[in-house]
């Protein structure tokens, strides 16, 4: 090996590490771009079974089938701007956001009353909370509020752009297709598009089922609240579903929102005789919701749609989560099936993937 050989081998490396540096940082630029991609592909993977059905059954042309599902899509998108203005309103009135005194004496009133409720169970539970100054903290909520006004702008982008691209990909099913084969080596195209087929039907299915589990929580947490005369009970009972596409971590936050949203619609009442029962009552139907989807709608979801037994599918979001956080464990599913199928087809006969792909 001469040295005009160690030279070129020298050169041919850094030009690659400089090209992929380069790629990466333009991966990176154009990230949000990447972002509406990604959820208008998911739209569209939703939609494949509303658009297979319009063609199939009611005979609708191509273009017709898609410019409905996207009717039926803008529909669902504004019903859930109009379903949250309510409860905008409503809490916006509860707590008086715009009268910066009149939360400061409700959320004391608060306080103390949760403080005289548990000194009388001889628990002095919260001397040292009261002693932070954290209700200084609620003189930033104009200056949040203005920050949420100012990104409405950059969401209006965002969903136009999301549409757009939705449009495309469910008019032209194998635009996406098409464009991924060109990064494939002519010898692997027909075993790559067997996957991404296979993919396609495992993952349509996979969110059709997240649909029904999220419609599942939303009726067990609409009649719970509805029961106990919590204000604006759908929206806050659609809000708690939907934070459910968050594995584990998802429902916490649902928990801790519903126990404020309880709380805060009355606000009014005494603490002892209405706040804490209602809350408790309400808190103790969200679980009994959960150990349902835990133990009931998840199992037959992951089973049936991307045929994963539900302690490999607790695994996978664990390390997704542990890997790269929420984004981690909320992509960890779909990740990990378009995985399995693609080691399927292009490992067969190894031992390992075997054992993984056996329900495939």
């Amino acid at each position: 090996m001469n040295s005009k050989t160690i030279s070129n081998g020298i050169l041919r490396s850094i030009s690659i590490i400089i090209s992929v540096a380069l790629l990466l940082f333009f991966l990176w630029k154009i990230q949000s771009v990447l972002v509406y991609i990604i959820i208008a592909g998911v739209l569209s993977l939703i939609a494949r079974p509303i658009i297979i059905f319009l063609k199939r059954r009611l005979k609708f042309p191509n273009i017709l089938a898609v410019i409905v599902t996207m009717l039926l899509f803008l529909g669902f998108i504004f019903g859930l701007i109009r379903m949250f203005i309510p409860l905008i309103s409503q809490q916006g009135k509860n707590l008086s956001l715009l009268n910066i005194n009149e939360l400061t004496h409700k959320t004391e009133s608060i306080i103390n009353q949760v403080n005289d409720y548990f000194l009388q169970q001889n628990i002095n539970v919260f001397e040292q909370l009261k002693s932070l100054d954290l209700l200084a903290n609620f003189k930033e909520i104009p200056n949040f509020l203005n920050s949420i006004i100012g990104a409405v702008g950059s969401l209006s982008i965002g969903l136009f752009s999301v549409l757009f691209i939705s449009f495309f990909l469910m008019k032209d099913s194998k635009i996406l297709n098409k464009g991924l084969m060109v990064l494939v080596p002519d010898n692997s195209e027909s075993r790559f598009k067997k996957s991404f087929n296979t993919i396609k039907d495992l993952l349509s299915r996979y969110f059709i089922g997240l649909f029904f589990q999220i419609t599942i929580l939303f009726i067990l947490y609409s009649i719970t609240l509805a029961i106990f005369g919590v204000q604006n009970a759908i929206v806050i009972a659609f809000l708690c579903a939907l934070l459910n596409l968050i594995p584990y971590v998802g429902p916490m936050i649902g928990a801790v929102l519903i126990i404020f949203l309880t709380m805060s619609s009355n606000i009014s009442q005494d603490f002892q005789t209405v706040i804490l029962p209602t809350t408790i009552y309400v808190m103790i139907g969200y679980f009994i919701a959960q150990l349902i989807d835990n133990f009931v709608s998840q199992p037959v979801i992951f089973s049936k749609s991307v045929k994963s037994h539900p302690l490999e599918i607790f695994l996978i979001i664990i390390i997704g989560g542990l890997l790269f956080g929420i984004i981690g464990m909320v992509v960890a599913v779909p990740t990990y099936t378009a995985i399995k199928v693609i080691l399927k087809e292009f490992l067969a006969d190894n031992k390992i993937v075997k054992s993984l792909t056996k329900d495939l």
